[in-house]
């Protein structure tokens, strides 16, 4: 009798309301593609490099540390 460990699934209740707000239009939080327990940004159509959006909320993180 094997069982298996219960794995939390991240929802859009989990989401901060603040997060919500400051996506763009055309982005939406679905699961994520790379792990099924989280939700991944997905854009509904192309974004153009430079655009901006947020507000960012939390530590900013150089590329060698993500």
């Amino acid at each position: 009798n094997t069982t298996e460990p219960t794995v939390a699934v991240e929802t859009l209740d989990d989401v901060p309301e603040h997060v919500l707000r400051g996506l763009p239009e055309d982005v939406r939080l679905f699961p994520s593609a790379v792990d099924k327990t989280r939700l991944g940004v997905w854009a509904t159509k192309s974004i153009l490099k430079g655009k901006k959006f947020g507000p960012f909320v939390g530590d900013k993180k150089k590329r060698s540390q993500v």
